[in-house]
């Protein structure tokens, strides 16, 4: 019966035969997968979307984020995702597209705290993150979990206690070869701060890391620079089209990955080419953090992961933050004048200042406000994700009225915005609350910090936080601000040109929200123009101006 039955059927009824039990079987697993989250919580809003697997909603991401629309979209995305019009704040959104794949979008601090501290064993990176990461950043820190994560964490805690970020003439070196950059050209003086920062980082973060810089602000054309470039650029692509980061090409990712490696390389072979008896035996003062790496461990996947991710932490970063935060000085000559106070009273101006020391940069407090803020206005990782590691729940976001918890399933990809979050005037103090003193959340304004406001916890974490908290966050800041105060030292005005890429003219079109691209993190969407002029009105002088008179004094 089975055989003429089989005899009977024709290719096409086969193929629609194949076609209506795959389909059969997709619903029964959607149905399944449904009753899941029902059992473990809510749901929250469901972002809309038209096509199979979300295609027009992922299309519609891309395009966003080519025009520098990614705060927009995503903020669009939750308040009109379906049933968020009955929850009086939504902060919370799904994206339920395929089979089993659910996407969490969420920008409120219950949330985020859940999954930083609260509930960390409950989330991770999850294997699909380390797996699209891994030719990249390989075991390190930024994208494993457990015992791999734990053992890196270890690893890198020592390199960054307070002995080692204390001594700060590791910046001065390559400050000298940026102030004069800073004073532009006999052909223009406005400067677009970005890629200038991103060589002074790139050169400061591999002296720190390998003991010799890569010397990309006095060569520009640096091959490993470059390269590295290239390489973040196309890992935030295949970080963004999940899941059809499989459709995009890896052949130039990998060719210039090589670079990168064929670069640290022999660096790991020097330092491994010495016997254990001549690494420091203190590793709080070793010589380059590869010495301190190699201290603990003699394996060489090891020491080039943790190096490639510290680099990507200390490079980009940093860079981003100063690039906003000199051009929001310079589209705010008030704050210039108030910063430039502080710095005179404390180390002086001019050939005849001092440089700043670990404790004259904790102790400044128009600093600290102006580094507060600018991480608070443009947090250099605007969007993070997490997996779900387990069955668990979010604890709210849920139900008609969005105060339930959110039932997740394992393998449930959770994305939070810090930037949402800090910029949201819901936890701001409103207008009429405020008195004489209102500070719109969504603008640029460090007397907020000066005039008592202090951020509720969970609503300010431009270093995440938790056990995942960034370990090299006091460097960061000692750098940016040491950056700061030597710049400052030297130039006294400050002018912004345009910052929307539609130009350079100085003075034009320098109000408004600044364009901002989301890669693996935040990046200016167009240059950043500026004007630094000295307190005796000169700019350019042949390649001395700025640099040349700064005076290497050490506080004592």
């Amino acid at each position: 019966m089975l055989e003429i039955l089989v005899a009977q059927i024709t290719p096409v009824k086969a193929c629609v035969c194949l076609v209506g039990i795959f389909f059969l079987a997709g619903l029964l697993r959607r149905l399944q997968v449904s009753r899941e989250n029902s059992r473990l919580g809510e749901r929250a809003p469901r972002i809309r979307f038209q096509l199979p697997y979300a295609i027009d909603h992922i299309y519609q991401y891309v395009v966003a984020n080519h025009n520098c629309q990614d705060l927009v979209f995503w903020q669009s995305s939750i308040l009109n995702a379906q049933g968020a019009s009955s929850i009086d704040h939504p902060q919370t959104a799904e994206l339920d597209a395929g089979i089993s794949n659910r996407t969490i979008v969420t920008t409120d601090p219950q949330n985020i705290r859940a999954l930083l501290t609260g509930q960390f064993a409950d989330f991770g990176k999850g294997e699909e993150f380390h797996r699209d990461w891994k030719e990249f950043l390989g075991d390190s820190i930024f994208v494993t979990d457990g015992e791999l994560w734990s053992r890196s964490r270890q690893l890198i805690r020592p390199m960054f206690t307070r002995d080692r970020i204390v001594d700060t003439e590791l910046f001065e070196k390559h400050i000298q070869h940026l102030i004069p950059l800073l004073a532009g050209t006999p052909d223009s003086k406005a400067v677009d701060v970005v890629p200038l920062f991103l060589r002074y980082t790139l050169d400061a973060a591999t002296d720190y890391l390998l003991g010799e810089g890569t010397n990309s602000l006095q060569n520009p054309a640096t091959t490993f620079a470059e390269a590295f470039k290239y390489v973040q650029h196309r890992q935030g692509e295949i970080f963004r089209y999940v899941p059809f980061n499989f459709l995009l090409s890896r052949t130039k990712f990998r060719q210039n990955l090589k670079i990168m490696n064929d670069f640290i390389q022999p660096y790991i072979d020097r330092v491994l080419s010495l016997p254990p008896s001549d690494l420091t035996q203190d590793p709080s003062k070793p010589s380059t953090f590869l010495h301190a790496l190699a201290h603990f461990t003699r394996d060489p996947q090891i020491l080039r992961d943790q190096l490639t991710a510290i680099l990507l932490a200390g490079r980009d970063t940093t860079a981003t933050t100063l690039s906003f935060c000199l051009y929001e000085l310079s589209r705010n000559p008030s704050v210039v004048q108030s910063l430039r106070a502080e710095i005179s009273t404390r180390l002086g101006l001019g050939p005849s200042s001092k440089t700043p020391t670990y404790t004259d940069l904790k102790e400044m407090k128009y600093l600290a406000a102006i580094l507060n803020e600018t991480t608070r206005l443009y947090p250099v990782v605007p969007f993070n994700l997490r997996y779900a590691l387990s069955p668990t729940t979010l604890p709210t976001g849920g139900g008609p009225t969005g105060s339930s918890p959110i039932g997740i399933r394992p393998h449930t990809r959770i994305i939070y915005s810090t930037m949402l979050m800090q910029r949201d005037p819901a936890y701001y103090p409103p207008p009429e609350e405020s008195k004489a003193y209102y500070y719109d959340p969504g603008k640029w304004i460090p007397e907020r910090w000066m005039r008592g406001w202090v951020p509720a916890p969970w609503r300010f974490v431009p270093f995440n936080g938790g056990p995942r908290i960034c370990p090299g966050q006091q460097f960061a800041l000692v750098e940016m601000g040491y950056t700061l105060v030597r710049i400052l030292q030297v130039y006294g005005c400050l002018r912004a040109g345009r910052g929307d890429g539609r130009g350079d003219g100085v003075g034009e079109g320098v109000e408004g929200d600044l364009r901002m691209r989301f890669e693996i993190t935040l990046n200016p969407g167009s240059e950043l123009n500026c004007v630094f002029e000295r307190d005796d009105g000169g700019g350019y002088d042949g390649g001395q101006g700025g640099g040349g008179d700064v005076k290497k004094e050490r506080s004592a």
